[in-house]
């Protein structure tokens, strides 16, 4: 058998919103495994054994934590209500204007 890992490590730093800062790295790794026919020292498929790999990044991640202000909370909050009441105008327009055709077609006699 064949086994081959492929670790790939990410440099990280988080800075919390006390100040503290934790270096760290983010892992992440794929196997693979595979039968090979022995036919000889070196076959056509690989050698029998364990592979690790491993692709160091030359880039840091840097996450920094962070609080948003109370008027970015407000502006959030107004924005729901305003397109609450732009989707109810819609419904109720939508609602008006059936009912004011379904009525003019009555009157006509139109309506079956």
């Amino acid at each position: 058998m064949m086994f081959q890992y492929f670790v790939k490590v990410v440099p990280t730093v988080y800075k919390k919103l006390s100040g503290k800062v934790i270096n760290t790295n983010q892992y992440s790794a794929t196997k693979h495994q595979r039968a090979i026919r022995i036919s000889g020292p070196v076959t056509e498929q690989g050698l029998p054994g364990v592979f690790v790999l491993y692709d160091l990044s030359p880039m840091l991640v840097q996450i920094t934590e962070t609080r948003r202000s109370f008027m970015h909370f407000l502006t959030g909050v107004c924005a729901i209500i305003g397109g609450v009441f732009t989707v109810a105008s819609i419904i109720d327009a939508v609602i008006y204007h059936s009912v004011r055709s379904l009525q003019q077609k009555i009157e006509l006699g139109k309506h079956t």
